[in-house]
């Protein structure tokens, strides 16, 4: 049966560029791979064809007299394959494939080996205002994989239940034939580690790990807001066969305070005074983190009219100094007036010039040009 176009194959056309042809090639190759694919022989031929055509499209010279003699190039010449030469299959397949094989050819774990490293972990961590304000000390009872005691990590009952792989002869990867060229891989009966267990482990049979619950006195900096994720460098789960630990991550929720607003590391909040204080003036008594503080109210003062503390806000995050304290005036207007209230406000009302306050005067003027 004729050979399908090289380029068809890939579903490309003929002026793609090396970058889309390795695009192109990676895709489908994923799809088809034997290791997806077991006992698949539709899919062990397309990744065969898949192979032998971007291994030729992939070399500039090859592709060349491909474009200009099609398949009948391989039979020019000397009697030598022009697209056989320096390079190979071996080094496409570490090119294209070892971003998700782990390495060149795909090779895994084996002699020599670090093992895999454990897994990351996030604990979801709610703070009061007043915690995430001044920083926080507790302690968490985290659930995690940790190394098997009984076995230590390896998996068997003992030393001597544990044999080299007889697939790969404990190298981890084992080699599958693909016509004139063959693929390195993970080895599928020893998952790239090499060794095959007799007798598993009684504890964690076979795993290596456990299940268990870990007790951690963890510090949170003054200065975390809702977001924030403090790193807690190898408190994740147990690695395999010697792999390091994974970190755990600590993601921050600060809750909602009922006095004080926080942006950034200033924080707000409303303070409501009678129309006595703003009109004579006054001393108030307001709210800080750290306590209480006093603010002179001066005659006047308008509704929204906001006051800064500084350095009362939130420590800035690893630094000493921090943000400041807006307090926001609120002036309230008195309802359910007794008849000696209103009698006195109607004569405040007589003898006012209502008018001439700085507020309604400026608007009153802004109001007539715009109706003018």
């Amino acid at each position: 049966m004729a050979k399908r176009d090289y380029y068809e194959i890939l579903g490309v056309g003929k002026t793609a560029s090396k970058e889309e042809l390795k695009k192109a090639y990676r895709k489908l190759a994923q799809q088809y791979h034997p290791d997806k694919n077991p006992d698949d022989k539709v899919s062990e031929e397309k990744f065969k064809e898949l192979s032998e055509a971007y291994e030729i499209l992939s070399d500039a010279e090859r592709r060349a007299q491909y474009d200009r003699f099609g398949h009948s190039a391989a039979n020019m010449g000397s009697g030598q394959n022009p697209f056989e030469g320096a390079g190979g299959f071996g080094d496409i397949f570490g090119d294209v494939f070892s971003e998700f094989f782990g390495g060149s050819g795909g090779r895994r774990g084996g002699q020599g080996s670090r093992g895999e490293r454990g897994s990351d972990l996030s604990y979801n961590m709610e703070l009061t205002f007043e915690q995430a304000a001044f920083g926080y000390s507790t302690e968490l009872v985290i659930p995690r994989l940790e190394e098997c005691g009984q076995c230590g990590g390896t998996g068997a009952r003992s030393s001597k239940d544990i044999d080299l792989c007889s697939v790969c002869g404990g190298s981890g990867t084992q080699r599958i034939q693909q016509g004139f060229f063959s693929v390195a891989t993970t080895c599928s009966n020893c998952r790239g580690t090499g060794k095959v267990i007799k007798n598993p482990c009684t504890s964690c049979h076979g795993r290596g790990r456990v299940n268990a619950r870990k007790k951690l006195k963890v510090s949170i900096p003054a200065g975390v807001d809702t977001g924030a994720r403090v790193k807690l460098t190898g408190e994740g789960e147990a690695g395999v066969g010697g792999g390091s630990r994974g970190d755990l991550y600590l993601v921050i929720r600060v809750l909602e305070h009922a006095i004080f607003e926080r942006d950034n590391y200033d924080i707000y909040c409303r303070i409501p005074i009678s129309i006595t204080q703003a009109a004579l003036g006054s001393e108030i008594e307001v709210p800080t983190l750290a306590g209480r503080a006093r603010v002179t109210i001066a005659p006047g003062t308008q509704n929204d009219q906001t006051f800064r503390l500084r350095g009362k806000g939130i420590q800035k995050l690893q630094r000493p100094d921090f943000g400041d304290l807006y307090v926001k005036i609120m002036v309230e207007v008195p309802t359910n007036l007794n008849k000696e209230q209103k009698k006195i406000l109607e004569q405040f009302a007589a003898i006012s010039n209502e008018d001439s306050t700085p507020i309604k005067k400026g608007f009153m003027e802004k109001l007539k040009s715009f109706l003018s």
